[in-house]
């Protein structure tokens, strides 16, 4: 009854079918991976925002590279801002996705330390190589509060040119970089400005880091998995319709020849 399973059509379908299987077991495994890796990604941002505010030094120092425990962690620091050595950060997006700059600017420690400290987005200027409006920072000393982020990397951003640019413009808000410029002691990684925050409305402070969507990779590990399911489900269904189809094909075929008449 079963016999056309052995036909080259149906064991191609076999096959397809027993390499779809655990291909998309596997496509669920890597989505739950993925799932169980942002969760874990989603509390640490949880958990560095939701502890207290510690001073700068104590997380970080000159050659130190912000780990992923450390990131987004609120960090204080007393001193002032250097407006001089001022620069801005190249191809940043404000909350409305317009293109502009981030405004990078060193706050010098009262132990002579620095800290790179990105007041936020302003827009561009008339054109791309001129210097934009910036805003001066508050004189004086004063006490800064922020979330502390790594370096940024070329491997990280794929940006691969980084020369021939425009005076006081950067690509990448790099510590080691700047310390070179700046020839001082630059404390490893940089702020994002919360307080205080800008008289004006520029430049705009950065927004709270947001949360990746791990439940969508939990979908779709489901899903993948239901898939895998499907098809050997699938597989029996037409297999027991093509057995079906032959049998009643069969059965027309043997009535019709008892109906035919005897030939004299």
């Amino acid at each position: 009854m079963y016999r056309f399973l052995m036909s080259r059509q149906w064991v191609i379908l076999t096959l397809i079918a027993l390499l779809l299987i655990p291909t998309m077991i596997r496509l669920g495994i890597w989505q739950m991976h993925r799932y169980e890796e942002r969760t874990a990604r989603n509390q640490l941002v949880t958990d560095a925002l939701a502890a207290d505010p510690v001073p700068v030094e104590q997380l970080t120092g000159p050659g130190h590279t912000v780990t992923s425990a450390e990131r987004y962690r609120t960090v204080t620091a007393k001193g002032r801002f250097d407006a001089e050595d001022e620069v801005v950060v190249r191809r940043r997006t404000s909350s409305d996705d317009e293109v502009g700059y981030h405004v990078l600017t060193p706050f010098v420690l009262n132990d002579g330390k620095v800290l790179l400290v990105n007041r936020g987005w302003v827009p561009s200027g008339p054109t791309q190589t001129t210097f934009p409006k910036v805003p001066a920072p508050p004189a004086g000393e004063v006490t800064v509060r922020g979330r502390l982020m790594p370096s940024e990397t070329t491997a990280a951003s794929g940006i691969k040119n980084l020369s021939d640019l425009p005076d006081r413009q950067i690509m990448l808000i790099n510590s080691e970089q700047e310390a070179r410029r700046l020839g001082a002691e630059v404390l490893g990684g940089y702020i994002a400005l919360t307080a205080p925050g800008p008289k004006g409305d520029t430049p705009e402070l950065l927004g709270s880091p947001g949360k990746e969507d791990a439940a969508l990779n939990y979908a779709y590990a489901v899903q993948w998995w239901l898939f895998a399911a499907a098809v050997p489900v699938g597989w029996v269904i037409l297999a027991r319709r093509e057995a079906r189809d032959r049998a009643q094909a069969a059965a027309g075929e043997q009535d019709s020849s008892e109906a035919e008449p005897a030939t004299v």
